[in-house]
């Protein structure tokens, strides 16, 4: 990687509370909205709106290829299609998107809703419960082996290690990145190795429509990158979900009224979900690297070095979102966020987790009389930001 010398504007390794990098993104985007780090061998950091959305629109300049998470977790194999610029990723994605049809998702939620349900019934029955632990860690990695129809006999491996993997990016253990990665490809290849014995409905299967798939000169995708592809999902959909319940459930102990306002009208949920989304976003945001030398708000970045499109700090960019820290029903630009990101790398997953969350929200609300936090809130580091650990009592 190249060794960045441009100036320390900013140190993502500071110690931080669920609320303070916002402040710390308030003021970058005031005083240097084209920031720069010198941690993990230096990186510069887009933190206004128009410059993040200006990133993810030009692909042509602005590739994924090299780098496209800060810091740089990627020690083993390519992860296709974030791992892959257009058009070399088309292939992935086309072969995946029609997997999150509305009447996939619609087949999909049956499961799901009786899945949240059974693992909060007992938590609203004790009263208590870790948010987070005990319900999303196991709730988001159900969705995900749904979707994927994951063997069920490997449930167990996929949650242990997931939460192994995130541990260790939270503590920036390479070593037990490198171990815990290795692991979920394990569990990737064994699903590949399970469909070419017994292939699926590629309508409704991932790993049967990602063997099945041609690329645009009809030949079969490497069978190192349906490995890579079938791993990066393991873990973008098991963790996101665990960080972004996790927030909303503070927010809402934070203000009972608009708690209770959801619980009285579950129709306003779904508007409120994109507002959580915006509030917080559960990754900071993911990296380009620029293949020619760039000028952004007067500062020239050059060639080949990493930069962190900050989503979380352009989804309160006070000139997209007036009053961008306050939570506001149906904001009249809602779909303006970027939670999802933007362009050929925009989450192809959007319909499941919007799914997930509306029904996650859905059951916690509407299975108990209200809840408030009760104990000490552990938050995520970079790439994630959000909570980790919410503990609340149940009423």
């Amino acid at each position: 990687m190249i060794k960045s010398e441009g100036p320390h504007d900013f140190d993502p390794q500071a110690p931080e509370t669920f609320d303070s990098p916002y402040a710390v993104y308030e003021d970058l985007r005031n005083r240097c909205p084209v920031a720069h780090s010198q941690a993990w061998n230096g990186f510069w950091a887009f933190m206004r709106y128009d410059d993040v959305l200006n990133a993810l629109k030009d692909s042509d300049t602005y590739i994924t290829s090299i780098q496209n998470v800060v810091p740089k977790l990627a020690f083993t194999g390519r992860r296709p299609p974030l791992h892959l610029d257009p058009p070399a990723h088309t292939p992935y994605r086309r072969a995946l998107n029609p997997l999150f049809r509305p009447q996939r998702m619609k087949a999909l939620e049956p499961a799901v809703r009786e899945h949240a349900r059974g693992l909060l019934k007992p938590l609203f029955e004790r009263g208590k419960a870790d948010i987070c632990e005990d319900f999303t860690s196991y709730f988001s990695i159900f969705v995900f082996a749904e979707w994927m129809n994951m063997p069920k006999d490997r449930l167990d491996d996929l949650r242990t290690i997931a939460r192994a993997y995130n541990f260790a990016v939270q503590n920036f253990e390479d070593e037990m990145v490198r171990e815990t990665s290795l692991k979920l490809y394990e569990i990737a290849q064994y699903v590949i190795d399970q469909r070419k014995a017994n292939l699926l409905d590629p309508a409704t299967d991932a790993t049967s429509a990602l063997l099945l798939a041609r690329d645009d000169e009809g030949n079969p995708l490497p069978e190192d990158m349906i490995l890579g592809t079938i791993r990066q999902v393991l873990v973008v959909g098991i963790i996101a979900p665990t960080v972004i319940i996790g927030s909303i459930c503070i927010h809402l102990c934070r203000d009972q009224a608009l708690q209770q306002q959801l619980r009285d009208h579950p129709e306003q949920i779904p508007a409120a979900l994109e507002e959580f989304l915006r509030l917080y976003t559960p990754y900071r945001g993911f990296a380009r690297t620029a293949n020619k030398e760039v000028t952004v708000g007067g500062i020239t970045i050059p060639e080949g070095e990493p930069i962190a499109l900050n989503y979380c700090s352009a989804n309160r960019d006070e000139a997209v979102f007036p009053q961008a820290d306050t939570f506001q029903l149906n904001r009249p630009n809602i779909n303006e966020h970027l939670a999802f990101g933007l362009g050929p790398h925009r989450c192809a997953g959007m319909p499941l987790a919007r799914m997930e969350l509306r029904i996650a929200l859905e059951e916690i609300l509407t299975g108990c009389n209200g809840f408030e936090l009760a104990g000490d809130i552990k938050v995520t580091r970079f790439p994630e930001i959000g909570a980790l650990s919410v503990p609340l009592t149940f009423s």
